[in-house]
């Protein structure tokens, strides 16, 4: 058996080093080698034992999270998984970590439902394991017995959208849809996708895990940077040409169809494979509704979200792509749908796009 992740917690908060330490404790799999209350002294926790993973709060005294990100990343670099109480306002700040380098972005467990803080226990959990498995991991000494945790069961996408044997998709149509997954890594993954794509590209839809607000932000950040128009999804958007559409987070994004025309409902439903969005609504919604008008693709992330979508989407007559384990982060969303049978190719990322531009009629 493997050692456990070694996690050092970054926050100028005793009650939140508190909370984060018995949240990630909880996991079996995670140990939390130590906390501190700002970089000065996470500095000198890395300078006597270097981390698998490092949480960092963005707002802190002395050094702000961001700066201490920066010089992580150019002097030795460690996973870090931002987990920050950010509002609307500070999400670019989030973004900007993102691009620094940032494996993930968690918001802070609020005090509200059990089962809100239940879903903040699991992301919390699953992004630290994602980070930890972005790079080659380190030997580890120490070996401790944890009790083992009442884990709930993990949802299909059963749970939102019930699979029908049924194609709804009317055969054929003159548009192409294009939908998207991605996780850890993700970020990169997506940027380099669409700003590949001309402006008169077939409509896309993403998924992202990602929390509430920052789709908002990285959607504008890709709008500047690409040819075709970014926005994040609304309930009842059209899917047109020349527009990618990624879907809010905290909420399952469902392709639907009224007659030629395509377009998205939000849905609140619970957590699918451990995520809200879902990889796997958005792939089986195609599946019922798009079909052989669809194309599919999967990028880098952790876990299995979304192969066993990709999966339906091939069997209906889409055409489904993988990215190539080479160009991700992390080879578990993508290794899952190739060990299912359900990518028709396997490509690396640069070429994805021209790809998907081959099957647009």
């Amino acid at each position: 058996m493997s050692d456990k992740i070694k996690v050092l917690i970054v926050d100028d908060s005793a009650v939140v080093r508190q909370s984060l330490t018995a949240i990630l404790e909880s996991d079996p799999d995670i140990e939390v080698m130590g906390v501190a209350a700002d970089p000065y002294f996470a500095a000198n926790k890395i300078a006597h034992e270097v981390p698998d993973v490092i949480t960092l709060d963005i707002e802190m005294p002395r050094m702000d999270g961001l700066t201490f990100l920066r010089k992580i990343m150019t002097q030795h670099p460690i996973p870090v998984v931002i987990i920050s109480s950010l509002t609307t306002v500070g999400t670019e700040t989030g973004i900007k970590a993102l691009e620094f380098g940032a494996i993930e972005i968690i918001t802070k467990p609020k005090l509200s439902t059990k089962e809100f803080i239940e879903e903040s226990r699991i992301r919390i959990c699953d992004a630290v394991k994602a980070a930890a498995s972005a790079k080659l991991k380190r030997k580890k000494n120490i070996k401790k017995v944890v009790a083992p945790i009442d884990v709930k069961p993990k949802l299909s996408a059963d749970a939102v959208i019930v699979k029908t044997s049924s194609n709804q998709s009317m055969i054929k149509t003159t548009e192409k849809v294009v939908v998207v997954g991605a996780s850890t890594g993700g970020t990169e993954a997506l940027r380099v996708f669409l700003e590949s794509l001309p402006a008169d590209s077939p409509g896309v839809i993403i998924v992202q895990h990602m929390p509430e607000q920052f789709t908002r932000s990285f959607a504008d950040r890709l709008n500047e940077l690409c040819k075709i128009s970014v926005k994040e999804a609304s309930n009842n958007d059209t899917v047109i040409r020349g527009q990618a559409l990624i879907a809010p987070g905290n909420h399952h994004l469902i392709l639907k169809r009224s007659g030629a025309r395509y377009y998205l409902e939000i849905n609140d439903g619970p957590l699918v494979n451990r995520h809200r969005p879902s990889v796997d609504v958005l792939f089986r919604s195609t599946a019922k509704y798009a079909g052989n008008n669809a194309i599919g693709v999967i990028m880098t992330g952790m876990g299995d979200d979304g192969a066993r979508g990709l999966l339906e989407l091939k069997e209906a007559g889409a055409h489904t792509i993988a990215q190539n384990e080479k160009t991700c982060i992390v080879f578990g969303m993508p290794k899952e749908a190739i060990k299912l049978g359900a990518a028709n190719e396997i490509l690396p990322l640069n070429q994805i796009a021209n790809r998907v531009l081959k099957f647009q009629y």
